[in-house]
């Protein structure tokens, strides 16, 4: 047959199988069913996974229930910081003082934005594009990471033009920066420490005086990292018409290429090592020389170990050449004495001299470590789609993936901390309470749609799917996954039974088959323009207060556990410990909270994050009334629609209102009966232009002082070293541990501390506000406090004193009423309780 025939004979069989599929229906996994399989959620707001998430199912259950933990962990970490900034994500779970504002932390942010481009909600990603740039106090150089590279990664997904080029200028400003601090002309090519890599004690490092922060080098990290950013930024520039600056780009780009493939590659080792920036000595003085690989000078030099994982970044991002035998690097991972584990791979070889497990914090000598297992999947998936090699294959990637998804355990259920031991799993060690739990320091759900089903994002319409996924599989889907405005699905169907559209591979799009092969391989399509998609303006939450201001303002009826300021802090997860909730105390019928906006906000959204802990007697409400304050009377609204219809725990209930001004609001909780009811976030919707300005103090707090300088003046009896006396009446309240917002008598050896306001003056005044912090444990509410004035010779008891609450209590504001006082001075007593000490974000002394 001649060839030309034999080709129209083929595309008019596939004509005549695309035709037939597209006339079936296709029977596409149904995603209720698919959520309600998993057992193990803490967040059960199906709706918000149907609405946002992309959904996956295989015969692997390991790989399909760490899919589904993946999203919930993401949940517990996204965080809505400010009206002006949005969404971004944390690292841990608590916001450690390490951390930039709203407890984002760069090292993991590649990560993060690979995997938050895959929600169908576009703003979540955008918004933490823009966050490392546009929000004050985000620290988007304090370690390693690769932001223009991820950023042009959400554009892929998500494309935004106008978003992109208004980066543009940020894009390139973050770029000098590195340049300008890490850049070494000599070498050319950038420098870090392992520290600042997220790589805190190393083996390099190790090796020095200085074991936590030694050994700067020329890493094959950074150096791919900036190779990468300034190829995104040169892509951007393309998009601005400014061709000099993506030339000036990507010769730079070529430059650091070429000395990281000429001077950090071994060919003896075959493998990519740092290169040490300076001479470097340990304690018994044996000194490392700069300029030489791992174990080349010191201590092991001549070794032919020394490799660790960061060695397979530069495939991360498509860096080192096809044509040069770098991918001889890759016969270490899979080799017992190399890298594998069984909950691998090691940071570090089985065999290096310096290999090392820890039981506590940041030793990255053999720990397996979710950040770098997800860089080498990437890595690796990298290497067997777009290199020609034989040293790995795709069998070998799937061991390695469902490796990683068991990794995720904890006693038989879905969990991720910082560290796993790689031979029993256990994260013992690195498993810190209140900060290491289902740690968001890597991706997962990005190497599943990336690697294991082979959807390669790529700068135009035209798409290519190479899945790494084993022929062997009976099945597998990939459903509603959000692409260019498109949702696609793609199926496997290996007997033509499961899915209704025949045995083989095949991509839809609106419910028709646009690609499709008969075995597992290659897909590469051109999809349809994207289409045009009219943009309400992303609403703002009015309700969130990250930053201290004294507005927006919630006050409760009663507190059994938790804060208030939990009830506004940007982040809602359900998870008893560690605890980001407010509960009200038990024996009352309703409980009230009231929010205080400031200022009139439009309102079309009240979201309430409700808890349910059956065993411990928590659940949903029978009942919201929703009531706005009309200036003079509570006036109740029912709202257009509420979802759900009844209230329900553990999710977000809705209720949807018409536009309305709202400057105060009640929310009224009936419990039912021997029960109580909280929240782990509240949240006021509504549209607003930009920037959003808070709205200011009330005035008439004598005791404002926000320089600290002059008065009226805080002094007090003691103070923690690690906090500060002035932060008690600077204006802002901070109740959560960071940002450090406080006065405390932490470490002290008295059973009573006083704080006193000195006004300089005389003041009258008749209420007092102490917003108590409580940290549950070396600081918490007193066991009593005692308010008194400064008569001139002696202090004198405040008269005729009305408390809200009657007891102290940590975590919200104590407001005391008395008889009007003229005083030049105020002085709180606190009596601490048992061990622990007494402290407070801020006193307010009213008129």
């Amino acid at each position: 047959m001649r060839p030309l025939v034999a080709l129209a004979l083929i595309f008019f069989a596939q004509g005549l199988f695309l035709r037939a599929q597209n006339e079936g229906q296709a029977r596409l996994p149904d995603p209720q069913k698919l959520l309600e399989a998993e057992k193990f959620w803490q967040n059960r707001d199906f709706s918000w996974y149907r609405q946002n998430i992309p959904f996956f199912e295989c015969p692997d259950s390991d790989i399909q229930t760490t899919w589904y933990y993946r999203w919930e962990l993401l949940t517990r970490h996204l965080t809505y910081g400010s009206p002006n900034s949005g969404y971004s994500f944390t690292e841990f779970i608590d916001r450690p003082f390490w951390s930039g504002a709203y407890g984002a932390i760069s090292c993991p942010a590649g990560h993060q934005l690979q995997e938050a481009r895959w929600l169908k909600d576009r703003r979540y990603a955008w918004d933490y594009a823009r966050y490392w740039h546009r929000t004050p106090g985000a620290q988007p150089r304090n370690y390693s990471t690769w932001l223009a590279d991820a950023t042009w990664g959400v554009h892929r997904v998500h494309p935004n033009e106008t978003e992109l080029l208004g980066l543009l200028p940020d894009l390139e400003r973050n770029h000098q920066g590195w340049r300008k601090r890490h850049f070494d002309p000599a070498a050319g090519l950038y420098w870090q420490t392992g520290h600042d890599d997220g790589m805190e004690f190393n083996i390099n490092s190790r090796q020095t005086l200085d074991i936590l922060r030694g050994a700067p080098s020329y890493r094959p990290t950074l150096a791919t990292y900036l190779w990468a950013d300034a190829l995104a930024i040169a892509r951007v520039a393309d998009l601005a018409g400014d061709t000099d600056k993506a030339k000036a780009l990507r010769a730079e780009a070529a430059g650091v290429k070429e000395n990281l493939q000429t001077k950090l590659w071994d060919p003896r080792r075959q493998f990519f090592f740092p290169m040490l920036k300076n001479d470097e000595v340990d304690k018994e003085g044996v000194k490392m020389k700069a300029g030489s690989l791992t174990y080349q000078t010191g201590k092991h030099a001549g070794s032919d170990k020394g490799r660790e994982l960061i060695g397979f970044v530069p495939w991360q991002f498509g860096l080192p050449d096809s044509d040069k035998g770098f991918e001889k690097a890759w016969a270490k991972l899979m080799d017992p004495d190399g890298f594998l584990a069984t909950y691998g791979p090691t940071t570090v070889e089985r065999k290096d001299p310096m290999y090392l497990l820890q039981k506590w914090c940041c030793w990255w000598s053999g720990q397996s470590w979710p950040y770098a297992t997800a860089q080498t999947l990437q890595a690796m998936a990298n290497l067997l789609i777009d290199y020609p090699q034989s040293v790995v294959s795709r069998d070998d990637y799937v061991k390695l993936l469902t490796t990683y998804a068991k990794t995720h355990r904890k006693n038989g259920k879905p969990y991720l901390a910082e560290a796993a031991n790689p031979d029993t799993g256990s994260f013992e060690g690195h498993d810190g309470y209140n900060h290491s739990e289902h740690y968001f320091h890597s991706c997962y759900c990005d190497l599943v749609i990336t690697g294991l089903a082979g959807f390669r994002p790529g700068d135009d319409n035209s798409l290519t799917i190479n899945p790494l996924a084993p022929a062997s599989w009976d099945y597998f889907a990939l459903t509603e996954l959000p692409y260019r405005d498109h949702r696609l699905n793609l199926l496997w169907d290996k007997t033509g039974d499961r899915y209704g559209l025949g045995k083989g591979l095949h991509l839809l799009l609106g419910g028709k088959v646009i690609a499709t092969r008969p075995d597992m391989g290659k897909l590469e399509v051109r999809l349809p323009e994207s289409p045009k998609i009219k943009r309400r303006a992303d609403p703002v939450n009015f309700a969130v207060n990250n930053d201290g201001n004294y507005y927006p303002r919630v006050s409760v009826s009663s507190t059994a556990e938790g804060t208030v300021g939990a009830l506004h802090d940007g982040n809602a997860w359900y998870d008893r410990t560690p605890p980001n909730r407010w509960v009200a105390a038990a024996g009352k019928e309703a409980d009230t909270l009231i929010i205080n906006l400031g200022t009139p906000r439009q309102i079309d959204e009240v979201a309430l994050h409700l808890l349910e802990d059956a065993e411990q007697g928590i659940v949903a409400p029978d009942k919201i009334i929703l009531e706005v304050w009309d200036g003079a009377n509570w006036k109740a609204i029912d709202g257009r629609e509420r979802q759900p219809a009844s209230p329900m725990g553990r999710m977000a209930n809705h209720i949807f209102l018409d536009p309305i001004q709202i400057t105060r609001a009640r929310l009224t909780l009936t419990h039912p009966p021997a029960k109580r009811c909280g929240l782990t976030e509240l949240e006021f919707w509504g549209q607003a232009a930009k920037p959003v300005s808070p709205p200011p103090p009330p005035a008439g707090n004598l005791a404002f002082n926000p320089s600290g300088k002059g008065f009226p003046k805080a002094t007090a009896s003691h103070t923690s070293p690690f906090d500060k006396v002035e932060r008690a009446n600077d204006g802002i309240v901070v109740f959560g541990p960071q940002p450090n917002n406080r006065w405390t008598s932490y470490e002290s050896k008295n059973p009573t501390d006083w704080l006193e306001i000195d006004f300089g003056a005389p003041k009258k005044f008749s209420r007092v506000e102490l917003a108590l912090y409580d940290d549950r444990g070396g600081v918490q509410a007193p066991q009593l406090f005692v308010l008194e004035v400064w008569d001139g010779t002696a202090w004198q008891p405040l008269q005729n004193e009305r408390r809200d609450p009657a007891k102290p209590t940590g975590g919200q504001y104590n407001s005391v009423r008395f008889k009007p006082v003229e005083a030049t001075k105020l002085r709180v007593t606190f009596t601490h309780k048992g061990p622990s000490r007494s402290g407070l974000s801020e006193i307010f002394v009213w008129e």
